[in-house]
C-alpha cells in the first residue's frame, strides 16, 4: 500500500513542526511538507503533489477558504480544515464545507502544540480517512448555501410515544468533530453486557468500517460498521456508515436499525438528528441518549424530542470536549438531564439502566 503524502499550510512554525512529527511517527504517512502560507504551497504544488492537505484558515497573504476554493475549483485535492475560526466561528467551518473540504479539526486558540501532541490518533485517523475521499472539481454552483434540512424528511415528528413495554434499553450516541478520540474512550467503558448501543459519527465514507474495526479491537465491547437490518443487541455497538443515515426501528420486541440513503440532515449524512427522532419514535423512555463534541447543533432537536418521549438524555460538557457546539445547543434547547466530563459518561449510563431496568 501506498504511503499517503501530506502537505501543511499553517503560518504558525510551532503548528507546522508538531503536525509534521506526528504525522511522519505513523507508517501510514510517507512525505510531509510544510509551508507557511497559501503562496508557499501554491509554489511548492508545482513539484509536489499530496494526497492530503491540512489547511488553516487564518493565515497572512491569503486565507484558508480562498485558497480552498481555488484547489477545489482547479485541482481538487482532499482538504482537512484545522483552525480555531471552526470553532469560535461555525460559518466558518460551515463554509469550509461548502467549499469542498473532506473534514474539520478544530484546534483551540491557546495550547495548540499541547492539543495536537494529545490529538495524536484525531489527526492521523482524519488524514487516513481523507485520503480515501474522491474529490471532484467544484463548480461556482457547489458554494450556493442549500437549505438546511430537519428530520422531516426522513421520519415524522412522533406524536404518539405509546409502545408494547419492555424493559430493553438502547443507547443512542451522535457525535461530531473530536468524536473518534470521544467514542474510543467512552465505549472502553462499557462491559459485554451492557445494553446495545448506536451510534452517528459525522465522518467520511469508507471511513466508518475502518473506525468501527479500531474500536472493536479496544474495547470489550463489540463493534461494527451497521448493515441495513441489523439487530441492536447486549454489548453490541452498531456505528452509522459514512454517507447513510441510520435509523433505530422495532419489531415487537426486538430493536433492529434501518440504514438508508436520503438528503443531508442538519447539513449531515449520516444524521444524529435522525437517529434521535427515530430513539423518540421507537424507543422512547427505553432510551439513553448521548451528544458528544461536535460543531453545529445536528442532534440537537432529535435529543429534545427523546426528552419529550421520555428518555434520559447526557450531554458532554464543555472542559472534555474537544468543540463545545453540539452539545451545548442540546443543553439551550432543554434536551438534556445530565451535562458530565468524558470519563464519568458511562458510568452514569449504567446507573441509569440499572436503576430504570
Amino acid at each position: 500500500m501506498d504511503k499517503i503524502n501530506v502537505m501543511v499550510v499553517d503560518d504558525s512554525a510551532v503548528v507546522r513542526q508538531a503536525m509534521q512529527e506526528i504525522l511522519t511517527g505513523d507508517p501510514c504517512i510517507g512525505e510531509v511538507a510544510c509551508c507557511s502560507d497559501p503562496f508557499a504551497a501554491a509554489a511548492k504544488l508545482q513539484t509536489f503533489v499530496p494526497d492530503v492537505i491540512i489547511l488553516d484558515i487564518e493565515m497572512p497573504k491569503m486565507d484558508g477558504l480562498s485558497f480552498l476554493k481555488k484547489i477545489m475549483s482547479q485541482h481538487p485535492i482532499p482538504v482537512v480544515m484545522c483552525s480555531s475560526l471552526a470553532e469560535s466561528n461555525s460559518e466558518s467551518g460551515l463554509k469550509a464545507m461548502e467549499y469542498g473540504a473532506v473534514e474539520i479539526i478544530c484546534k483551540p486558540r491557546m495550547g495548540t502544540k499541547a492539543f495536537i501532541e494529545e490529538s495524536r490518533i484525531l489527526i492521523t485517523d482524519t488524514v487516513k480517512a481523507a485520503a480515501k475521499v474522491q474529490v471532484g472539481r467544484i463548480s461556482p454552483k457547489r458554494f450556493d448555501v442549500q437549505p438546511k434540512l430537519s428530520a422531516d424528511v426522513m421520519l415524522s415528528v412522533p406524536k404518539d410515544h405509546s409502545m408494547i413495554k419492555t424493559t430493553e434499553k438502547v443507547i443512542l450516541i451522535g457525535a461530531s468533530t473530536g468524536g473518534t478520540e470521544a467514542l474510543a474512550n467512552l465505549l472502553q467503558g462499557f462491559a459485554p453486557d451492557c445494553p446495545g448501543i448506536v451510534i452517528v459519527q459525522h465522518m467520511p465514507e469508507n471511513f466508518t468500517k475502518s473506525f468501527a474495526n479500531r474500536l472493536d479491537s479496544i474495547c470489550s465491547v463489540s463493534v461494527k460498521q451497521a448493515d441495513n437490518g441489523d439487530t441492536v443487541l447486549p454489548g453490541r455497538v452498531l456505528l452509522a456508515p459514512g454517507n447513510k443515515h441510520m435509523m433505530i426501528k422495532r419489531s415487537g420486541a426486538r430493536y433492529y436499525v434501518e440504514v438508508k440513503d436520503g438528503p443531508l440532515v442538519s447539513r449531515h449524512r449520516p444524521s444524529v438528528d435522525v437517529l434521535f427522532r427515530s430513539g423518540a419514535r421507537y424507543v422512547g423512555k427505553n432510551a439513553v441518549g448521548v451528544i458528544l463534541t461536535g460543531m453545529g447543533d445536528d442532534g440537537a432537536k432529535g435529543m429534545r424530542e427523546l426528552k419529550e418521549a421520555g428518555a434520559y438524555n447526557i450531554a458532554q460538557d464543555e472542559k472534555s470536549s474537544v468543540v463545545f457546539g453540539m452539545p451545548k445547543v442540546a443543553i439551550e434547547l432543554g434536551g438534556v438531564d445530565s451535562i458530565l466530563p468524558l470519563k464519568d459518561i458511562a458510568a452514569d449510563v449504567i446507573i441509569h439502566c440499572r436503576r430504570h431496568s
